[in-house]
């Protein structure tokens, strides 16, 4: 546990908690967070999360422009369905990312998790693009997504943000019943 894991991990529970709430200061605490933990996947060779890092940083600044954009009179972000064609699509786009970024890393970097890390980033940038076009089920993506980081962090020695992480769940089933609430029917 280092400071920069500590800082990390409370930056991100409160953008995180702001996000399921559908709070605009979300997206600049989650850049900070990213800035955080590129440099804190980078010390412990978790480069394909280290790269999402980064893309999560263009991510985040289009999910702050679409969210700006989509707000109803009330100022609330309005939720959008998920038809079940693109949540396939986005799903067969996760498992595609995964074979090529865990492809890339076991064969060009010492990354120590190489398949497992590519596979939860990949899975990571189609929830976080659900999130940004304000779709509930980016929720339950997130739900798997992080049960399995939870293993893989606390497999590193990364207590506190696999702590985060699995609180992080329970932020998601909030996130999710909420948003379900307040989503039109599809």
């Amino acid at each position: 546990m280092t400071p920069l894991e500590i800082a990390a991990v409370a930056i991100s529970f409160l953008a995180i908690w702001l996000t399921a709430r559908r709070n605009m200061l979300c997206w600049p605490l989650n850049l900070v967070a990213c800035a955080l933990y590129f440099k804190l996947f980078l010390d412990v060779r978790l480069y394909a999360d280290m790269a999402l890092q980064a893309v999560f940083a263009l991510g985040i600044a289009y999910g702050w422009i679409v969210w700006r954009r989509s707000r109803a009179d009330t100022g609330a972000v309005v939720v959008k369905p998920l038809s079940r064609t693109k949540a396939v699509a986005g799903l067969m786009t996760g498992a595609l990312g995964a074979l090529a970024i865990g492809w890339f890393t076991s064969r060009h970097t010492d990354a120590t998790l190489p398949w497992l890390d590519a596979t939860l980033s990949s899975f990571s940038l189609v929830a976080q693009y659900w999130t940004a076009r304000r779709h509930r089920e980016n929720w339950l993506l997130w739900i798997a997504v992080d049960i399995v980081y939870v293993g893989m962090f606390i497999f590193k020695g990364l207590m506190p943000t696999a702590a985060l992480y699995a609180v992080m769940i329970g932020l998601a089933v909030i996130g999710y019943r909420d948003w379900r609430r307040d989503a039109p029917a599809v």
